[in-house]
């Protein structure tokens, strides 16, 4: 672990320009992971200043993403907290001053340049093959001629005056030492002609002000890395310890995941969009631990983590900044095993809203008494109305032939239900205890195999191929029912 700044001090800065993505909530979960560790603070910050992007319902969404996965922020929107507002489009002040500080050090400047011009610059650049970049007219204008066009009311911008010569090198804690050619680097825009501060000012003003002690967030960010340890340089702040994190990869390893790709992902019952995965069947926990280890890792073998033991856990220096696929067999592995750590009363809960989904409408005690016997058989929520539908169910359905095992007649299938019938209209109430035994008895007397039996009975009591186990299955029917769905099954054949 770092311990240059303990308490830890990191923000969530998203945008509310779409949905919460795994990208999104690897980053909160890292950022909250070090801040528990370290005692420090989780700060949530919103990045609105994007107008034509702003997606009504996402900050409400994204709060909705944190508050499911269980991550808790310290400070931020509807919270509050000493270094407010938390949201960039009540900063519009604090970034102009910032601005205007940049450019009377001498780090920053007014451009005038229309945009009419700037598309003429970029043609000429790219039939002489160069790379887009501003050509520097306005960065050496006179205090006079400055003075003189606004007072004129020509519109300006503020630009960064990146340095011309030499190398900058800025350090990033999984990447080490990245070292830029400075005559690569563009004069950024820091303010627009509007009076909104763009990124690269906005957030380093406010991850001064809020204190934020570490920077975590995707590699897509490294290309701005250089410009945003400039801007700090020249406040002369000190510089938030930097951490790109790995490129998620498509399933298949091959490219970087996109939210376009999210369409395909759906069909397939998977998605890359927080708000889809409880619909899917999910628990966040599994989640959680999936995102956890798409980056980190503790050992060569630990994969069972629930959020506790992250947070005891975690440590940056186990941050791998290699790309990572997107492995929805492992999110299954993990949802699996989550389910099991589940107590039954909590499983009992989790499971309802699916069934109540579908139109039925579950007795709580029964799905308590369901809910251990179908554990081990979840691999996501949904698939409990597919195993357990046949609970809630008036009659059973299926078709003659499904009744009919290979290999046997119809008139020897009516001949081991008749049995049954009469084997389990003998006891008082149906347990397994009981049931099982009596029924083995009778498969071995009878010639036919167990497989035969039961595979009949289960077909007669719960119109399923797979069912969780038949005689606990039948115990929680309850005689009177099972004794039914038999009956209903011998007519069929008669």
């Amino acid at each position: 672990m770092n311990q240059e700044f303990t308490p830890a001090r990191v923000r969530f800065a998203p945008s509310p320009t779409g949905h919460m993505h795994l990208g999104s909530a690897r980053t909160a979960l890292y950022d909250y992971l070090l801040a528990h560790k370290t005692g420090g603070q989780f700060i949530l910050r919103i990045e609105d200043t994007d107008v034509k992007r702003y997606m009504p319902g996402a900050e409400e969404e994204l709060i909705n993403g944190l508050k499911w996965l269980g991550i808790d922020y310290d400070e931020g929107p509807g919270k509050g907290g000493p270094y407010g507002p938390y949201r960039q489009s009540e900063r519009k002040e604090i970034y102009l001053e910032y601005g205007k500080k940049l450019v009377e050090s001498g780090n920053a400047y007014y451009c005038f340049c229309t945009p009419e011009r700037l598309s003429r610059v970029r043609e000429e650049q790219q039939k002489r093959k160069e790379p887009p970049h501003y050509d520097g007219t306005c960065r050496n204008l006179s205090r006079e001629e400055i003075e003189a066009r606004i007072k004129n009311g020509e519109k300006y911008v503020v630009r960064f005056k990146a340095p011309r010569e030499g190398t900058t090198t800025v350090t990033d804690l999984l990447r080490g030492e990245i070292t830029v050619e400075n005559r690569t680097l563009d004069d950024s825009i820091l303010i627009k002609s509007d009076g909104w501060a763009l990124y690269h000012l906005a957030a380093m003003v406010d991850d001064y002000l809020m204190k934020i002690t570490h920077v975590i967030r995707g590699s897509e960010w490294l290309p701005s890395l250089p410009l945003h340890s400039l801007i700090c340089r020249a406040f002369g702040w000190r510089e938030p310890v930097w951490i790109h994190l790995s490129v998620f990869l498509k399933p298949s390893g091959k490219g970087k995941m996109s939210k376009r790709e999210s369409a395909d992902l759906i069909k397939d019952g998977h998605s890359i969009f927080i708000k889809d995965f409880a619909d899917l069947g999910y628990v966040p926990e599994a989640v959680v631990n999936w995102v956890a280890l798409m980056g980190w890792s503790y050992d060569d073998h630990t994969e069972f983590f629930t959020l506790d033991d992250l947070v005891q856990k975690f440590d940056l220096n186990h941050l791998n900044p290699s790309p990572a696929a997107i492995n929805f067999t492992k999110l299954d592995h993990f949802n699996g095993l989550h389910i099991r750590n589940l107590s039954d009363e909590d499983l009992a809960g989790r499971i309802r809203p699916f069934f109540e989904a579908k139109g039925y409408q579950p007795d709580h005690q029964i799905l308590l008494k369901i809910a251990p016997i179908l554990k081990e058989r979840l691999a996501t929520l949904d698939d409990s109305v597919e195993l357990a539908g046949f609970f809630f169910e008036k009659d059973v359905k299926y078709s003659t032939e499904e009744l009919i095992p290979k290999g046997l007649t119809k008139e020897q299938t009516a001949v081991i239900l008749k049995e049954s019938l009469k084997i389990l209209s003998s006891v008082p109430v149906l347990t397994k205890e009981k049931d099982e035994p009596l029924m083995r008895e009778f498969v071995e007397k009878s010639g036919f195999s167990a497989g035969q039996v039961f595979g009949i009975l289960r077909i007669a009591v719960t119109g399923q191929r797979v069912s969780p186990p038949l005689f606990e299955s039948m115990e929680i029917i309850g005689k009177d029912k099972v004794l039914e769905r038999i009956d209903a099954a011998i007519k069929i054949l008669d």
